[in-house]
């Protein structure tokens, strides 16, 4: 598939905004494997992945801070368009309207062979990519809430539409650290989305 294939996708509605997001898609996921770099989809592209909504504007791809050059070399030989963000964490490329996010430290975290080894591979549209874990893309999605970002209804509908997919033990295990997303999963309880945590049996019961 080309750039010009994605760019040429009718917009306008939410089916062309999907048909236009699986282009993309595509175009990223074939470059890579090509390029023969190790990737997961991260993010919004994760999710949607897993039958959560389409992400509307950006797509996540995880890798080792190794390859993220190249990575995004391989795209810009592919047609995108190379862009230097602030951030030390990631780098950037545009395909059209699209903003494809190269990530190699999410949360201060840095991805390792281990870290994509989680990955499944899960068909997307008209290609099969690396997806990262539910639990992890809840996780991830609720570590990046803060006092200037804690939109609640951009996790929501992730949260029920993966919900069963996702160990929710794991994820509370995994933010415990940001009161933001410990609210969430408070809201996600009382909402019947994500179980109550695991009752530890008491010295009576054992």
């Amino acid at each position: 598939m080309s750039l010009d294939a994605v760019a040429a996708a009718p917009t306008g509605g939410p089916l062309a905004d999907e048909k236009s997001l699986q282009q993309t898609l595509a175009l990223v996921v074939t470059t890579l494997r090509e390029a023969g770099i190790r990737f997961a989809l991260m993010g919004g592209a994760g999710i949607y992945a897993r039958g959560g909504p389409p992400t509307t504007h950006d797509l996540d791809v995880l890798l080792c801070e190794e390859d993220a050059l190249s990575a995004r070399d391989a795209l810009v030989k592919a047609g995108l368009t190379a862009a230097d963000p602030p951030e030390d964490w990631l780098t950037k490329a545009y395909c059209g309207e699209w903003l494809v996010d190269i990530i190699f430290r999410p949360n201060e975290r840095p991805c390792t062979p281990e870290t994509l080894a989680l990955a499944e591979d899960i068909r997307v549209g008209s290609v099969t990519a690396p997806v990262m874990p539910a639990s992890v893309l809840i996780a991830d999605k609720l570590l990046v809430m803060g006092p200037h970002r804690c939109d609640f209804t951009e996790v929501l509908p992730a949260a029920r539409a993966l919900r069963e997919q996702v160990n929710w033990d794991e994820v509370r295990s995994e933010v415990q650290v940001s009161p933001y997303a410990e609210a969430f999963l408070f809201l996600s309880e009382r909402l019947g989305i994500s179980p109550p945590p695991n009752r530890q049996p008491t010295a009576k019961e054992d």
